[in-house]
């Protein structure tokens, strides 16, 4: 099928893209919403503009809308918009997604995709956190953790690379804490900064932590390119 991306930027909406591929289907352009309120159950917030850079290393079109509300009924209503758009302009016949666990994303995407008859393509569904999270590192996707808000991720974490051993500490506090160790229950967020589908790799020049104590998040205020030779 010729999809379109829900796109955040993260390791979940990339990777859903890299399986979707390698399933035969084509994605024809990334829908990326930007959130008014990071307190947003729908949409992903931190970096969300730098999805820009990840549309170029992946040479594929964007379609980007801004909500000037934080409620659900209106994010969903400016979804609708760009998919409609997506189908207008790129004939696409479906959408691909990355939730993992998510009740609540999931019946809303399929929603909006019923009332413009679209399918839904959700490689990531119901897969084994764990495996998950050691299958990323060994396709060679590189991503930074974003944003934390949960108990036994402290602001060490922010920003930081996650490597195969960063895997298996995620995995034994997940354990420890009754957490998501992929971060479905919106532990963490994240932003991929290379992997196979990219051209190049995304350079953080220029970058800010806030944290209260218990959570926070990662702000990349500059980046650049870096095509590969």
């Amino acid at each position: 099928m010729k999809l379109a991306a829900l796109y955040s930027g993260g390791k979940d909406s990339t990777f859903a893209i890299y399986k979707a591929k390698s399933e035969g289907h084509a994605i024809s352009c990334l829908v990326t919403i930007f959130p008014r309120s990071e307190e947003s159950h729908l949409l992903h917030h931190p970096n969300i503009a730098m999805t820009g850079l990840q549309a170029k290393l992946l040479n594929i079109p964007q379609i980007s809308v801004s909500v000037d509300s934080d409620k659900t009924e209106m994010e969903l209503d400016e979804l609708k918009k760009a998919l409609a758009t997506a189908k207008e302009k790129f004939g696409i016949d479906g959408v691909v997604h990355g939730g993992i666990r998510s009740m609540f994303q999931k019946k809303h995407f399929e929603q909006v995709c019923s009332s413009l008859g679209l399918g839904i393509v959700a490689p990531l569904w119901n897969v084994d956190e764990k495996n998950y999270l050691r299958e990323l590192v060994k396709a060679g996707f590189h991503y930074i953790i974003t944003s934390v808000t949960s108990q036994g991720l402290d602001d060490s974490w922010l920003g930081r690379e996650i490597t195969a051993e960063d895997v298996e500490k995620l995995i034994a506090i997940s354990t420890k804490f009754g957490s998501n160790a992929s971060f479905e229950g919106g532990e963490a967020e994240t932003f991929v900064i290379a992997c196979p589908l990219f051209s190049g790799r995304i350079k953080i020049i220029k970058s800010r932590k806030i944290w209260d104590g218990y959570r926070g998040r990662f702000e990349i205020t500059e980046a650049v390119l870096e095509e590969q030779c």
